[in-house]
């Protein structure tokens, strides 16, 4: 296995900063990459090396260059950052039954209202 021992501190940070740009906690983010929130803390904090499995992990789930995770050169995101609200509602949404799918949607287009009459 491939540890990024010797560039950890900047590898750590540049994982920080993905975390911010995406606004996720480390229980998420964590949860996306398969590895426990204690792990991640720990890679961020530099108390645990970086395998080659986590970068290729934060690369595919949000996106991330490898390059600009190694090295800090190029763009971060690869494509659009996710968004994480948007993609659990959707995922929420999907799941539900027609009747229910409806009901969101009549309750979504009341709330823009409410939004627009306090502005």
């Amino acid at each position: 296995m491939v540890y990024y021992g010797s560039m950890t501190d900047d590898v750590n940070n540049r994982i920080k900063q993905v975390r911010a740009v995406l606004n996720i906690s480390q229980r998420d983010f964590a949860r996306q990459i398969y590895i426990s929130q204690t792990l991640l803390g720990n890679i961020e904090l530099g108390y645990r090396t970086v395998s080659a499995r986590t970068i290729q992990l934060i690369s595919t789930a949000f996106n991330v260059s490898k390059n600009w995770l190694l090295t800090g050169e190029g763009e971060m995101l690869s494509a659009p950052a996710v968004d994480m609200k948007l993609s659990s509602l959707i995922d929420n949404f999907n799941q539900l039954e027609d009747t229910l799918k409806d009901f969101l949607l009549d309750q979504s287009k009341s709330l823009l209202k409410i939004q627009k009459e306090k502005k």
